[in-house]
């Protein structure tokens, strides 16, 4: 979006006169804000504050609401499952480019552990934050009217699987909104509730480093949430939280935000990626070796030029991290580049 929107104040005169036209393809017609989705579960925020609509902010741009299946970068050519597509069974659509901007971002990655398909609840949508917010308040309806322990226990155990930024904004956000909403019910007191953070490494936070992650850790104890550090899921069948180090939670939450990892699209264009499945970039923001295509985000391997060479000649050099401070950097210099 903000390569688009950069691109659109850069060449208005050429957009007006039609020498240039700006595509952006997207399945949903608006861009999520996502570092805002742990306040719009909790009701800090409304949820129209998270997202920005596209055909509003891209008024000179032809925004197609659909979803590139394919991408022929020798003939240049994309192929687009539109809504009207999937609504008709009338077919994909081709698009045929001069300069492709490939910035699908991440996608969940899910592990194959016995029944996480089945009762995994994700956090990457703004569908799936709301509808988060809304079970949990449902849980606590459950746990209020039912008379059956076991029930009531499990309703009122929330398990959150990933130490990441996700995972503790998601928890901390939701548990703050939760002790606030059990003071409307009659017979849930808010040590009734049980908050697990499940972490496979030794700490959480590694994006702000080993200080900040384990300040992270003494706060969230210090509400009485439980952080299990080196400790995996292994299992989630019948609704049982069973973990490596033994135990078992009986729980009807459990929110999997265990990492990403880039949209599975990139794998389908032939373009050179690197082990992790990004695309291999170079400081432009051009892919590496490649002409005509260009990539930034979460989908892009970018060198860090900050970090300092590395000290052996065959050690990789640093990359920038996946995250929003470097997405919206690199989108302006590569609309600037394409231009």
């Amino acid at each position: 979006m903000y390569t688009a929107l950069r691109l659109q104040r850069k060449l208005k005169q050429e957009l007006q006169q039609g020498t240039v036209e700006v595509v952006v393809v997207d399945p949903e017609p608006y861009m999520t804000y996502q570092p805002f989705l742990p306040e719009a579960a909790a009701g800090s925020i409304s949820p129209r504050h998270v997202v920005v609509p596209l055909r509003r902010v891209l008024p000179q741009c032809k925004v197609v609401i659909g979803e590139v299946t394919a991408l022929d970068h020798t003939d240049r050519r994309a192929t687009i499952t539109t809504l009207a597509a999937e609504e008709t069974g009338n077919g994909a659509i081709e698009v045929e480019y001069d300069e492709v901007v490939l910035a699908p971002g991440s996608v969940s990655r899910t592990l194959p552990v016995p029944g996480l398909a089945d009762v995994g609840i994700g956090f990457k949508t703004v569908e799936e934050a709301i509808g988060l917010r809304n079970h949990v308040l449902g849980q606590l309806d459950i746990a209020s009217s039912t008379r059956d322990p076991a029930v009531r226990d499990a309703a009122l155990t929330f398990v959150f699987v990933g130490g990441g930024y996700a995972g503790v904004e998601a928890l901390a956000e939701l548990e703050d909104m939760a002790r606030y909403a059990v003071r409307y019910y009659h017979n849930i007191q808010p040590e009734d509730m049980k908050w697990l953070l499940v972490e496979a490494t030794d700490r959480i936070l590694p994006e702000v480093g080993p200080d900040m992650g384990r300040y992270a850790v003494r706060e969230l104890r210090a509400r009485n949430i439980d952080v299990r550090l080196e400790t995996r899921l292994d299992s989630c069948e019948k609704r049982v939280a069973q973990l490596s180090d033994g135990s078992r939670f009986p729980t009807r939450t459990l929110v999997w935000t265990a990492g990403v990892k880039p949209h599975p699209i990139l794998a389908a264009t032939g373009l050179p990626l690197n082990a992790h499945g990004r695309l291999k970039c170079t400081p432009a923001l051009q892919v590496d070796g490649v002409e005509h295509a260009w990539s930034a985000g979460d989908a892009a391997e970018v060198p860090d030029l900050t970090a300092p060479p590395p000290a052996k000649p065959d050690e990789p050099r640093a990359v920038c991290a996946p995250n929003a401070q470097h997405a919206v950097r690199q989108s302006k210099v590569l609309a600037e580049n394409i231009a």
